[in-house]
């Protein structure tokens, strides 16, 4: 196709879109709700798997200590944990020190520790771990045996949790392809139905063409564009209601649970912003090409 070609396209897709400007509006916006599900799954599995690469980095093993463990008790725990090859790094907090950090991460909750007689907080050691040397059955077993140790009130496995996390990001992203799909469906349908009103707004205009013989891609390639263009500016709108709900819920919601969490949430990467435009465009082109399959 000639680039006259092309910008006849447009023109007459521009055209038709301004003609049809209500019925455009309700399927732009259908568009964007559908993205706007699609998107926002997508943002809480990005987040989570930030979240679980982050996490997965720092302090593995948390060993809790009885408040009364001995010296004698203290020595053979360190001694353990630096033969065993997974420990790539320990450190010690104290009483004082778990305080400091409790009130640092939970601000809301820092007045109800100090209104407390005494620190209820135990003093632990933090573990990292090798990942190159990390086995999951082989950490299960360090851990039973870190929970037998003389002065180990418990025993905290960082990689328990965050595979449940990394699972939970699995079933919150297949859940929202799925729901997308079912939306992006719905709204490549909805795109046919208002270009097909466009084509029947249109059909002197066609016919003419026709019998002039212009080429079956000039007839449908307005149509098609018409569509595209429709996707295109629904995945836009999705974009800034997304973003919009995402500055909203950092401001309201990740703050509650703390900076670790906050510190590791972000908004969505160009990637997937990218990919999430390209879908929108996509799904109207397919239901720009779906109403142009009724020319020939």
């Amino acid at each position: 196709m000639t680039a006259h070609a092309i910008a006849y396209c447009f023109d007459e897709a521009l055209a038709s879109l301004w003609r049809q400007r209500v019925s455009v509006a309700l399927s732009v916006l259908t568009i964007a709700a559908a993205l706007l599900v699609l998107g926002g799954f997508l943002l809480v599995t990005v987040n989570l798997d930030r979240a679980v690469s982050r996490w997965s980095a720092a302090a593995e093993f948390s060993v809790y200590l009885h408040d009364d463990i001995s010296s004698e008790q203290r020595v053979a725990l360190n001694s353990l944990l630096d033969r065993h090859p997974a420990v790539a790094s320990r450190e010690y907090v104290s009483k004082a020190d778990a305080a400091v950090r409790f009130k640092r991460d939970f601000p809301d909750l820092a007045a109800g520790l100090a209104d407390l007689a005494q620190n209820p907080l135990p003093a632990s050691i933090e573990v990292r771990l090798n990942p190159a040397k990390a086995d999951g059955a082989a950490l299960e077993a360090f851990a039973r045996q870190l929970m037998r140790t003389g002065g180990v009130a418990d025993v905290r496995f960082d990689r328990r949790w965050l595979e449940r996390l990394a699972s939970i990001a699995s079933g919150v992203r297949w859940t929202g392809w799925t729901l997308g799909a079912v939306l992006l469906v719905a709204s490549i349908l909805t795109v046919a139905t208002v270009v097909r009103l466009a084509l029947h707004a249109r059909r002197d205009e066609v016919e003419i063409m026709q019998l002039m013989g212009a080429p079956i891609g000039l007839l449908r390639g307005p149509l098609v564009v018409e569509g595209l263009l429709q996707g295109g500016a629904g995945a836009l709108v999705a974009l800034v209601a997304l973003y919009a709900g995402y500055v909203v819920l950092r401001g309201r919601f990740f703050a509650v649970l703390g900076p670790a969490f906050e510190s590791a949430a972000g908004f969505l990467p160009f990637g997937p912003s990218a990919l999430i435009v390209l879908v929108g465009m996509g799904v109207g082109c397919a239901g720009g090409y779906l109403a142009a399959r009724h020319v020939r």
